[in-house]
């Protein structure tokens, strides 16, 4: 198996772009399109929900990937709702009647896809390797 590197290990700057700027930028796009085709947002939707479980493999376990995903998911959402609301469309998908709490709604969901594939990511180094990895390993 490739190993991915951790998101620890990677420099600064690498960082922000994979972590916010990613998220943020896909977030706006799925913003975007929000109001324009019901169909490219839920799509857009679904590229962010298999990053979102493939940046969780950038982290030794699933509690790495949990923080990264809720993260991710909360910069996702508000990205969303600041360009639809900079868009000024009329939204082809029900944003709920509390717009404001998409935000929070799409960071709880990054937080499981992220905590998914960190422990996907655990469970195969321990396959691989035949033992326990983490910070967890020692108990």
């Amino acid at each position: 198996m490739h190993t991915p590197t951790l998101f620890r290990d990677r420099g600064r700057s690498t960082q922000i772009i994979l972590g916010g700027v990613v998220p943020c930028a896909i977030g706006a796009a799925a913003g975007i399109f929000v109001g324009i085709s019901a169909p490219v947002y839920w799509a857009i939707g679904a590229v962010a929900a298999v990053g979102g479980v493939l940046a969780g493999f950038e982290h030794l376990d699933g509690w790495g990937g949990a923080d990264r995903g809720l993260v991710g998911g909360a910069l996702y959402g508000t990205s969303l709702l600041v360009a639809h609301g900079l868009a000024g469309t009329h939204a082809e998908v029900s944003l709920g009647s509390f717009p404001p709490l998409l935000a929070v709604v799409t960071a709880i969901i990054g937080m499981l896809l992220g905590a998914l594939g960190g422990r996907l990511a655990r469970m195969a180094r321990e396959r691989e390797t035949g033992e326990s990895v983490g910070p967890l390993a020692s108990r």
